[in-house]
């Protein structure tokens, strides 16, 4: 799907803000409500949008820790892999990277002893075979955070 000036915009409007109104987004667009309304089921339709969340404020996010974890598996398990860790709550993000990793997860629990025991259960799931763990110190730049430019 090609998305034009007008779907950027959009996109950009909700990124900031994804409870906005369609009238407001229209307002800010400068077009009719049913033109906002006519472009997001299409954008949700063609996976472009695959759902709305809720972003932490920074004194929320930093009551836990976070981890960046790279997973390393056996040939021919990923699929097994990801749909188990897709079963943590704790799991914010997963990618496949190239490198050292097949995966790389960023975790976030509530304390360093749920890390832990996350951690484990990541280890022993069926066709991991190495992981690596970082702890998240501090954010110095986020550009996909609501505080973006607070270093």
């Amino acid at each position: 799907m090609t998305l034009d000036t007008l779907d950027r915009r959009l996109l950009a409007l909700l990124q900031a803000d994804a409870r906005a109104s369609t009238a407001a987004l229209a307002r800010q667009l400068g077009v009719a409500r049913t033109t906002v309304l006519a472009r997001l089921t299409r954008l949700e339709r063609n996976g472009v949008i695959v759902g709305y969340t809720v972003r932490l404020g920074q004194d929320e996010a930093d009551r836990g820790v976070e981890a960046f974890v790279g997973i390393v598996t056996e040939p021919k398990s990923a699929r097994q892999v990801t749909q188990r860790l897709a079963s943590l709550p704790e799991l914010r993000q997963l990618c496949s990277v190239s490198g050292e990793f097949d995966y790389m997860a960023l975790l976030r629990a509530e304390s360093t002893a749920r890390l832990d025991a996350l951690l484990d259960e990541i280890g022993a799931i069926d066709g991991v075979r190495k992981t690596t763990t970082s702890v998240l110190l501090a954010r110095r730049i986020d550009r996909t955070s609501p505080h973006e430019g607070k270093l």
